[in-house]
């Protein structure tokens, strides 16, 4: 009888032992895959030279309501829920709704995640020059720029989204309704990306 319910609590044992290692596992926090790069407040763009960066890959900033905002480099391809995933999640706080995890990311790219509630302002004009910066204007801000209406303002969003970042000014181009005159007009207006 002894012999039993020593082997009983043994059992028991090592039963609680196994869920507490199991347990202690899946509580780790998972750290990014991908290293931060060291970004100071005093590292310039040239300083960023080829050899870190390498071949393909894009550098993107996400700041705001993630867990760990930073600088990430990132394969060709990747999408803002992957630089989400590298800057371990979104907080509690991140209005997830403004944010567009489908979209594809392009090298220098700036994301931030805002608080609910909170408005990013400065996002879609460029504080320096105060030209709008097509990549993240919305329908009614591009059509303050000149000879853009409703209509190719709207072709200009829906382009954006199905194909992706306009890389440079002549992608414009293949908008409908954007002409070699039109993309003339909006040189000086917009920043790109």
């Amino acid at each position: 009888m002894i012999e039993i319910l020593r082997r009983n609590m043994f059992i028991i044992f090592i039963g609680i032992g196994f869920i507490v290692v199991l347990l202690l596992i899946m509580n780790q926090e998972e750290e990014p895959s991908q290293a931060l790069l060291p970004v100071s407040t005093e590292t310039s763009a040239e300083e960023m030279s080829v050899k870190e960066v390498g071949q393909g890959e894009l550098i993107v900033d996400i700041k705001g309501e993630v867990i760990h905002p930073g600088v990430y480099k990132m394969d060709p391809g990747a999408r803002v829920k992957d630089v989400v995933k590298e800057a371990g999640g979104f907080t509690e706080e991140a209005d997830q709704q403004v944010i567009n995890l489908a979209q594809k990311v392009f090298d220098e790219m700036i994301l931030i995640v805002p608080k609910f509630g909170e408005e990013i302002g400065s996002s879609n004009k460029d504080k320096q020059s105060s030209k709008i910066r097509i990549n993240y204007a919305t329908v009614e801000e591009i059509q303050e720029l000149p000879g853009i209406g409703p209509s190719k303002a709207k072709a200009i969003v829906e382009y954006r989204d199905e194909t992706g970042f306009f890389q440079k000014a002549e992608d414009l181009l293949n908008v409908s309704g954007i002409g070699e005159k039109t993309l003339e007009a909006l040189l000086e207006e917009i920043q790109i990306p």
